[in-house]
């Protein structure tokens, strides 16, 4: 196989080439190995010969999340025996699904970590500290741990949270990057102010950011991505990725998108009526996987909607580009007239210095349409700070939501319920 720095210089034709080799490969075994794939194919009279490039994709049934949680046995492709670690997804928006992954899966996943690492500049002189769990079933941190190893660099496995102890790490060990959802760093320079901690002159160069938006549309950063740079000249990296793919889109230092890593995934972008969508429009984003062992997928309805960028990057790169993902199909909101989804709410939110925290919570109303309720942690509750918040919803979004104010502590409980990985911002409670 082409080496992933390679290939991803190589024009996007032979990449595509590529991709369709592999594609005739991952049918084939998918055909022959998994009990779903092999009754689908048969039960719709399907003729994987028929598939020889990647626009010939269309001509196969997706995959959904459903079909993934009713039949998730039959998607494994190996005997038990063979499994090595099982992963569940988050169920943010649903049940959870278990992911298993053979030594070679893992194999593959520490390459792309690897090659993630090498996107955003890494080598094997950095120390990585990673702020994310490892445990609880999560990819995540096992990635990036695999992924260090084989780069040959430095990591250090604090953990989430506890501000006191990853400031106590990054003085002793002095870490080049940390690893960390990008809300947290907010967090580490509060700490750091408030306990006379230079953090400017610390060791870290680099955030890699996970489970947050850091950018708008445009690629220009957003609020939250603004707050972090005007604090901390650090440089930020975005990545996007997901448990059923087991594989990374990350940001180079371009910052014009997360780039596709052509050997491990080929991504398609549809629309409402599961049409291919044009260059630069917005879509669902479909993935087919390539070289998984354990639990491979075809045509899977990922639900983010993103856009795609096709066009050669400065950093040398000729791979597709992924925009930051605008939200969930699931959780479009339909509010007085206006179509918003969360990331908009989260965004005013995370411009205004009196926010601690915050969760928004979609019920339908006694008339069968949207309510948003928005929880907000504030030490200070005015009325002024309460007309000021709806009337930047309102000069941003046209609405304003309801808001409800609670004590920082008790929302931050709310947001982080045992067991759970990723702060809980979005509750949908919608019949």
């Amino acid at each position: 196989m082409i080496p992933s720095e390679d290939l991803e210089r190589l024009p996007l034709a032979e990449i595509h080439q590529f991709q369709a080799q592999e594609l005739k490969k991952a049918l084939k075994y998918a055909i022959a190995k998994s009990p779903y794939y092999r009754r689908t194919f048969q039960n719709l009279n399907l003729d994987i010969n028929a598939i020889n490039n990647i626009a010939d994709l269309s001509k196969l049934p997706f995959t959904t999340k459903d079909d993934l949680l009713q039949c998730n046995n039959d998607f494994l492709c190996v005997p038990q025996s063979m499994i090595i670690d099982y992963v569940t997804t988050s169920g943010t928006l649903g049940s959870p699904v278990t992911i298993a992954l053979t030594d070679k899966d893992l194999d593959r996943l520490a390459k792309n970590e690897c090659n993630s690492f090498k996107i955003t500049g890494g080598s094997r002189e950095d120390i990585y500290q990673l702020m994310t769990t490892i445990d609880r079933q999560f990819m995540a941190g096992m990635a990036y741990f695999l992924g260090a190893r084989r780069l040959g660099a430095g990591i250090i496995r604090v953990g989430n949270g506890i501000p006191e102890l990853q400031w106590n790490t990054i003085m002793r060990i002095k870490p080049t990057t940390i690893i960390c959802v990008p809300s947290f760093i907010l967090k580490l320079i509060e700490y750091a102010d408030n306990n006379n901690i230079d953090y400017r002159k610390s060791s870290i160069k680099k955030a890699i950011c996970i489970g947050e938006s850091l950018r708008n549309d445009d690629f220009s950063l957003n609020t939250l991505g603004e707050k972090i740079k005007g604090l901390w000249d650090i440089s930020l990296f975005s990545t996007y990725a997901s448990s059923e793919m087991g594989a990374a889109f990350t940001e180079c230092h371009a910052g014009k998108g997360g780039h596709l890593q052509p050997n491990l995934v080929i991504t398609e972008v549809i629309d409402d009526n599961d049409q291919k969508v044009a260059e630069g429009e917005l879509g669902e984003l479909v993935i087919t996987t390539l070289g998984i062992e354990g639990m491979p997928l075809i045509r899977f309805k990922t639900g983010d909607l993103c856009r795609f960028h096709y066009s050669a990057c400065s950093c040398g790169r000729n791979t597709p580009r992924i925009s930051p993902v605008l939200g969930r199909k699931k959780q479009m909101i339909k509010y007085k007239g206006t179509t918003l989804y969360p990331g908009s709410l989260y965004d005013i939110l995370d411009s205004i210095d009196e926010v601690k925290n915050y969760q928004v919570e979609i019920y339908t109303n006694e008339i069968g349409t949207d309510e948003i309720l928005v929880r907000i942690g504030c030490l200070n509750v005015t009325e002024r700070l309460e007309k000021e918040i709806k009337d930047h919803f309102r000069a941003r979004l046209r609405v304003a939501p309801t808001i409800r104010f609670e004590h920082p502590d008790s929302l931050q409980k709310l947001l982080f319920p045992e067991m759970v990985r990723k702060p809980l911002k979005f509750i949908d409670k919608r019949s």
